[in-house]
C-alpha cells in the first residue's frame, strides 16, 4: 500500500525512493477483488460447517498483505491469531469449541471504584464485546461459540472490540491517574527530522488559518470562517497524523461545529478558534510523544454510499463562487479543500479516492512534502504553475491500479482548470465527484 500511494510505481533501480509515510486514517475499504473472494470463500465455507477452513479465509480476507498487520497460525481444528489496531495488538486463538480475543487498554495496580464505574457503564454500549479486569491489566473481550463464528460475526465483533480498544486506552489513562499504559511496545517511532517538520506545518497552518480569519468579517464570513477550520483540522488529520491526546484534541475541535446544540455558527467558530490557540501553545515535548508509526486492521469510519460522497463535495464546491466575487480567494479555495477532506475524514473511501486525495493535497501542499523528504513537485506557488503532465500521470496510474475492481472508473484530465488554485481545486474536486465507482 504505501509504495502504491507514496512511490505511486514502482522505481528503477537508479531512481530515488520516495519516504516511505503512512497518512491519514486508514481505511479496509480498499480490498482488491482476490480479497473480496477470500470474504466470499469463508462465508460458503461456515455454511458448509467447515468452521476452520472459514476462519482461515476470514483471517487472509482481514490481512493487508503489504503492512502485515494480521498474524494467523492454524493447526487442524485449532489457532491462534493477533492483529494490530494502532495502539494495541488483539490477540486470541480458537479450538473446536470456542472462538476468544482479547485486547489489554491499561494496567491498574491497585483497584479504583471509579475506573470500576466507568467500565460498568461502558458496558452497556457494546453490541459483542465487554470490559473486563485480567490480574492487574482492563481488558476487553470478545468471544463465540465456534459453531455460530460466522464471517460477520467475528468480523464486527473483532472490530468493535479493535477500535474500542485503540480509542479507549488513552481516554481511560487520560482520566485516571490510577492507571498505567501497557502494550505499547510494537509503536514504531518516526525520525525527529520528521517530527520537527510535522511541528512546524502544525503551527504554520494553525497560524494561517488565524490570521485569515482576523482578516475578514467573522460575522458576514462565518461560514465561509467555518469551512476554514475544519478543513484545516482534517488537514492535520490527515497530514501530521496525530496521534493519542493530540488526536482527542484535534477531534473535539471538530464536534463543536456538528454538535447539535442550536448555537450560532459564529459562536460555535470562536470556541473552535480557542481550541486552536490552545493547540498552538504546545510545546515539542507535548507534541511528539504522540507521533508514531502503527498499523490498523480496521477502519474507525464506515464506507457510505458513493452518492453521499459526491453531494459532500457538490455542496461545498456550491460555494466557492461567492468567496470568490468577493475577492477571498484564500476561502475560496479551502472550500474546495474542505468537501474533499471532509469524506477523507468521515468515510471509509474507496481506496482510489484516497490516492486522488492524497494528489490533491501534494498539489497544494507540496512545501509540507518537500520538506519531509518528497521530490516530486506538482505546483509552483511563486509562480502559479502546474506541473499538468505529472499530474496526468499520477491520475493515470491510478486509474489503471484499480481498474480490475472498478472497471468504469475514468478521470477526465481535459476537464481540470489551472487558472489558478480556486479553479484547479474546484475542477479536481469536481471530477471526482463525478467519477463512476461501481465495482466488477
Amino acid at each position: 500500500m504505501l509504495d502504491k500511494i507514496f512511490s505511486w510505481s514502482k522505481k528503477k533501480p537508479d531512481e530515488e525512493v520516495q519516504p516511505q509515510i503512512i497518512f491519514g486514517r486508514y481505511s479496509d475499504n480498499n480490498k482488491s477483488v482476490a480479497k473480496v473472494e477470500k470474504w466470499n470463500a469463508a462465508d460458503n465455507l461456515f455454511k458448509e460447517k467447515k468452521y476452520y477452513e472459514s476462519i482461515s479465509a476470514f483471517f487472509e480476507y482481514l490481512s493487508d498483505d503489504e503492512l502485515g498487520n494480521v498474524i494467523h497460525k492454524q493447526d487442524g481444528n485449532k489457532g491462534s491469531f493477533e492483529f494490530y489496531q494502532g495502539s494495541k495488538i488483539i490477540r486470541g486463538h480458537y479450538d473446536d469449541k470456542l472462538f476468544e480475543a482479547e485486547g489489554f487498554l491499561a494496567s491498574m495496580p491497585q483497584a479504583s471504584v471509579p475506573v470500576m464505574r466507568r467500565l460498568l457503564e461502558m458496558n452497556f454500549t457494546l453490541y459483542y464485546s465487554r470490559y473486563a479486569i485480567n490480574g492487574d491489566n482492563i481488558s476487553m473481550l470478545f468471544d463465540s461459540d465456534i459453531q455460530t463464528a460466522n464471517p460477520s460475526k467475528l468480523y464486527y465483533g473483532l472490530k468493535e472490540l479493535a477500535t474500542k480498544t485503540d480509542k479507549q486506552d488513552d481516554l481511560l489513562v487520560q482520566d485516571f491517574t490510577a492507571l498505567k499504559a501497557i502494550d505499547t511496545d510494537h509503536l514504531q517511532p518516526i525520525p525527529e527530522e520528521e517530527k520537527e517538520v510535522k511541528y512546524q506545518y502544525f503551527k504554520k497552518w494553525i497560524e494561517e488559518t488565524l490570521a485569515l480569519i482576523n482578516g475578514v468579517d467573522q460575522d458576514k464570513y462565518s461560514g465561509g470562517i467555518a469551512y476554514l477550520l475544519l478543513a484545516l483540522a482534517y488537514r492535520i488529520d490527515y497530514l501530521i497524523v496525530p496521534e493519542g491526546k493530540l488526536l482527542l484534541a484535534l477531534e473535539k475541535i471538530v464536534e463543536i461545529y456538528f454538535r447539535k446544540d442550536d448555537r450560532p455558527v459564529t459562536e460555535k467558530n470562536q470556541e473552535m478558534i480557542d481550541g486552536y490557540q490552545k493547540l498552538l501553545e504546545k510545546q515539542k515535548e507535548d507534541f511528539f510523544p504522540f507521533l508514531f508509526r502503527s498499523k490498523f486492521t480496521f477502519s474507525i469510519v464506515t464506507p457510505q454510499n458513493y452518492k453521499t460522497i459526491a453531494d459532500a463535495i457538490y455542496n461545498a464546491n456550491q460555494n466557492v463562487a461567492w468567496y470568490k466575487d468577493n475577492k477571498l480567494p484564500g476561502i475560496a479555495a479551502q472550500i474546495s479543500e474542505y468537501g474533499l477532506s471532509y469524506c477523507q475524514y468521515s468515510y471509509s473511501l474507496p481506496r482510489p479516492i484516497t490516492e486522488y486525495f492524497h494528489l490533491f493535497m501534494m498539489i497544494n501542499y507540496g512545501d509540507f512534502f518537500r520538506d519531509i523528504g518528497f521530490k516530486e513537485e506538482y505546483y509552483k506557488k511563486e509562480t502559479g504553475e502546474y506541473n499538468r503532465e505529472l499530474i496526468f500521470q499520477r491520475i493515470e496510474e491510478t486509474e489503471a491500479r484499480w481498474k480490475e475492481k472498478y472497471p468504469e472508473l475514468k478521470f477526465k484530465t481535459d476537464k481540470l482548470k489551472f487558472d489558478n488554485e480556486v479553479a484547479f481545486n474546484q475542477s479536481f474536486t469536481t471530477e471526482i465527484e463525478y467519477l463512476n465507482l461501481e465495482t466488477k
